[in-house]
């Protein structure tokens, strides 16, 4: 049995709530926003907030470390599949949520529900001289040779979501055509996410392909010469799911804390940080998704993860 001690901070008449107890999440960046979510939610109900903050794989692997003495009683992760992957372990408690109903069916599940929406797009440095791309494929033209970074497939879950997207549209002979005429153009793959966006803010680079949006529109908004296509030949978009784990003992005030994520205030939280809403009803501050043309991705591709990745590899190495 998962083991999980918590901490009795003291009285607290928020909620109806005689006494609070201490909360832990585990959560993907943005950095600023499960800060800010925390500090709100204790505000609002007298909970300390303990987080635990790194990328998917580092959220997962400190899970699987953690399995014989658990220690988190919510799960934030930038990866859909990483909820059904320990919804099908029975790891997950059934969702209890007011704010369940302003969720639409695409982004929940009984287990776990999204707590916002990024999307991939291209990002171009305004200041590259270079023609600004419009679609997928058109960094394959000679003007962009040794201008085009792209996330690292294996380090990075949105980027292997775009090539599988890439698949289902494009199909197999174009979408590998394209990636071996992009390495004859000297494109580089340096790692995650980070590191293929660095090089074209600081203009080494003209052309992320395959950025996660909500942190260049977050540059972009800060003044950085940048522009974020979402090219209209489609793209795909990533739910970020929010999981109550089955091993917290602290469950009522996990389900408290998700369903507060999911309110209008925590909503707005999630819309700053240039995410889209989870709910319907939020306004966000970039396209939203019915502004996108989506790929459906073939869910069989998602189980060929390793195929996949080794042919990227042979191609781009």
């Amino acid at each position: 049995m998962l083991k999980k001690s918590f901490a009795i901070l003291g009285l607290c008449l928020v909620s109806g709530l005689s006494l609070a107890s201490n909360l832990t999440v585990y959560s993907v960046g943005p950095n600023n926003l499960i800060t800010v979510l925390a500090q709100d939610y204790q505000a609002a109900t007298g909970v300390r907030v303990q987080i635990f903050q790194g990328t998917t794989g580092q959220v997962m692997s400190r899970l699987e470390a953690e399995q014989r003495n658990p220690i988190a009683d919510v799960v934030i992760s930038a990866s859909w599949d990483s909820a059904v992957d320990l919804k099908q372990q029975d790891l997950l408690a059934p969702l209890r949520l007011r704010n369940m109903t302003h969720v639409p069916d695409s982004l929940k599940d009984s287990h776990y529900i999204a707590q916002g929406v990024s999307a991939l797009s291209m990002v171009f440095n305004t200041k590259s001289g270079l023609p600004q791309p419009e679609d997928w494929f058109d960094v394959t033209a000679g003007v962009y040779r040794n201008q085009v970074t792209m996330p690292d497939p294996a380090q990075s879950g949105t980027a292997f979501e775009l090539l599988s997207a890439l698949l289902t549209a494009k199909g197999d002979d174009a979408t590998w055509d394209f990636l071996a005429t992009m390495k004859q153009n000297r494109m580089i793959v340096p790692g995650p996410n980070a590191r293929a966006l660095n090089p074209v803010l600081q203009g080494a680079k003209s052309v992320v392909f395959g950025a996660v949006d909500y942190i260049a529109l977050g540059h972009q908004a800060r003044g950085e010469s940048i522009e974020v296509i979402f090219p209209p030949s489609g793209t795909v978009i990533a739910p970020r799911p929010m999981m109550v784990l089955a091993s917290s003992r602290n469950q009522d005030r996990a389900m408290d804390f998700v369903d507060f994520v999911l309110s209008e205030a925590g909503q707005a939280r999630v819309a700053e940080v240039y995410l889209m809403s989870a709910r319907t009803d939020i306004k966000s501050l970039r396209p939203g998704i019915n502004d996108l043309n989506i790929i459906n991705i073939d869910e069989n591709l998602t189980q060929q993860r390793q195929v996949l990745i080794n042919r990227f590899r042979a191609i781009m190495d």
